[in-house]
């Protein structure tokens, strides 16, 4: 029997460190290397459905997986990379936490919706609103592990720290069994400050830091207008090099060094 597929949720509260870009991008990559991934847009902000060419008002969407009015082959959609889906996400979920308040199982509706994908891919990746939200719990309990952009500026390890004392809250009541997959460094430059936030993560954090960072990159900032990821984007810039090293990466500490 084919084991369940690893579910990854992409999170960070603070915006704009590439977390959506890492989802999209790295979700990508591991297709690339003939994986099969599902990536769920979970942020109302719908930048994941978009960035994969897909259209955020086109329904249904994972909110009408989440409540029961669709099930998993209505809200599966195709991209240009044959073994990469998408769940779409569109600005009404933002809605849909005034109506999860109301439940009592509210934290486990998104783990309970996904269940049946969990037999069809290898990894599943959830990209989890920039903010402490119902909806980020929901990502953080339907989760095995959280991977963490962290940008490389000067208040990352504050955000990072604030992150880990919500990874420690969801493991003492929504889900004991989270783990961190790894802390990504995005938007590099060759500066001493960006050294030395990574000097700094990696001492405090130690392995868990991927080696792999993610520079900052014109033509990566660019894919997402035109509704493609990096790698088909331009497939020779420097971020998309980059995520296809993180791919290799990510695979090798799941126990698939070799593909």
């Amino acid at each position: 029997m084919k084991p369940a597929a690893k579910i990854i949720a992409v999170s960070n509260q603070k915006g704009g460190v590439g977390k959506t870009t890492t989802a999209v991008s790295l979700c990508a990559a591991l297709a690339a290397s003939r994986v099969s991934v599902l990536l769920v847009d979970f942020d109302p902000q719908a930048n994941a459905t978009s960035g994969l060419g897909g259209d955020p008002s086109e329904i249904p969407n994972v909110y009408h997986l989440m409540n029961g009015e669709a099930d998993l082959d209505e809200v599966l959609r195709k991209t240009e990379l044959p073994t990469l889906q998408l769940i779409g996400a569109s600005p009404d979920l933002a809605g849909a936490e005034i109506e999860m308040a109301e439940l009592e199982d509210r934290h486990h509706l998104l783990r309970d919706a996904l269940q049946p994908a969990r037999e069809r891919y290898e990894f599943i990746f959830i990209d989890c609103p920039p903010s402490l939200s119902l909806l980020t719990l929901n990502g953080l309990a339907a989760a095995d592990s959280v991977l963490i952009p962290v940008q490389s500026e000067y208040y990352a390890l504050e955000g990072v720290s604030r992150l880990t004392q919500t990874i420690q809250l969801v493991q003492d009541s929504v889900n004991s069994e989270l783990e961190v997959e790894g802390l990504l460094l995005t938007m590099t430059t060759r500066t001493n400050l960006s050294s030395d936030v990574a000097y700094e993560l990696r001492g405090h954090f130690q392995s868990l830091v991927f080696d792999t960072e993610i520079p900052r990159n014109v033509r990566l900032s660019e894919a997402p207008s035109h509704g493609k990821p990096i790698i088909t984007y331009d497939l020779a810039s420097k971020g998309a090099e980059s995520y296809l090293k993180l791919a290799r990466e990510f695979l090798k500490r799941n126990g698939r060094g070799n593909s």
